[in-house]
């Protein structure tokens, strides 16, 4: 690796997290903070238990958050409502009227943590996909199908062909989010697709391939959905993400759940990234030689794809060895980071 590539510190423009869980109640006080911390805005995920479907349940929300946030804190959350079967247009509408609701988030009915009120049909919720193809609102995809017959690892690329494509060809203008996407196909697809569709990497799915799941023993802090795939798709994720195409942008679905939870024997899915999200993608980039195109991804492309200015400060990143927390507060739990007690090479100083 040569100098360019190996500086001492990393001065980037602030970056957003386009793709991110912030919980409710306790949960939302023990990790709001951390998101602040490194970011400037988030794209807040509506998963909420009720989800978030009105634009009145969104704003109540977006309060809660804003309340949970450090003194001085200058962070904004960007708001999404959660596409059911019967979402009317009205509230589409609404929510671009308003200008706090950025997006629109489909989860298929089962496909993950709290998506049992998801859109079990594609073609029901056809009144609001036509509005938001109308006021130019994105629909964010959990792309993976829910059938039971099709492999685990499989669901992403088969939701490319069941449901995106279809999807695209009836609703052309639709701007659409493939978020955290895992597979080679997926990358593809959405640089051959052009301009409407955008798509988020994890940093964990740059980081790790499905061997750490299993790595010295059943490892569920790794277990997230879409699940880590094979290393030919971890190889593609770092090629889209450091290839310098415009619609890939940084997401970390950083995912918290008590590490009672994750310990469970129904572990729930989900990678706590936030608290060290930027250290982990300057580790994933600079693995890559590809340091310099950090700030695109995390400080560009996601701004430019929702036609949002982009932020004017910075955040400064200095080789430093340290050791991520095995485990941190969460309410009257725990939680347990994305590889907990192992180093990083990358600390977030300013």
């Amino acid at each position: 690796m040569n100098d360019k590539q190996a500086p001492a510190t990393l001065s980037l423009t602030r970056p957003d997290d386009w793709h991110l869980h912030l919980r409710d109640g306790e949960a939302l006080q023990a990790v709001a903070g951390a998101s602040a911390a490194q970011f400037a805005r988030a794209i807040v995920m509506p998963n909420l238990k009720p989800p978030v479907t009105t634009v009145a349940q969104a704003l109540a929300y977006r309060e809660r958050i804003l309340a949970a946030l450090p003194a001085g804190s200058d962070f904004e959350p960007l708001m999404t409502l959660y596409l059911t079967d019967v979402t009317p247009a009205d509230e589409i509408l609404r929510a671009a009227e308003g200008g706090v609701v950025r997006a629109v988030k489909l989860y298929p009915a089962g496909a993950t943590t709290n998506s049992d009120a998801g859109v079990t049909d594609i073609a029901k919720p056809r009144a609001a996909l036509e509005a938001m193809q109308r006021v130019g609102m994105p629909l964010l995809v959990h792309g993976e199908v829910t059938d039971p017959d099709i492999d685990v690892f499989d669901r992403e690329a088969v939701f490319i062909d069941r449901v995106l494509e279809p999807l695209r060809r009836d609703f052309p203008a639709l701007r659409i989010v493939f978020e955290h996407i895992t597979t080679r196909e997926a990358a593809q697809y959405v640089e051959q697709a052009g301009d409407g569709i955008g798509a988020t990497i994890t940093a964990h799915h740059l980081l790790y391939n499905r061997n750490a799941i299993f790595s010295g023993g059943l490892r569920p802090h790794w277990y997230c959905l879409p699940v880590l795939k094979r290393e030919i798709h971890r190889q593609a994720l770092v090629a889209a993400a450091t290839g310098g195409n415009p619609r890939f942008f940084l997401g970390t679905d950083s995912a918290p759940h008590p590490a009672r939870l994750k310990a469970h024997a129904a572990a729930c899915a989900g990678c706590y990234t936030a608290p060290h999200a930027m250290e982990l993608y300057a580790t994933a980039f600079e693995r890559a030689g590809a340091l310099d195109r950090l700030e695109a991804f995390a400080s560009f492309n996601g701004p430019d794809f929702y036609r949002l200015p982009r932020n004017t400060g910075r955040i400064t990143l200095r080789r430093e060895r340290w050791t991520i927390p095995e485990s941190l507060p969460f309410g009257d739990d725990d939680i347990v980071p994305l590889a907990g007690g192992e180093p990083l090479d990358w600390r977030l100083v300013a």
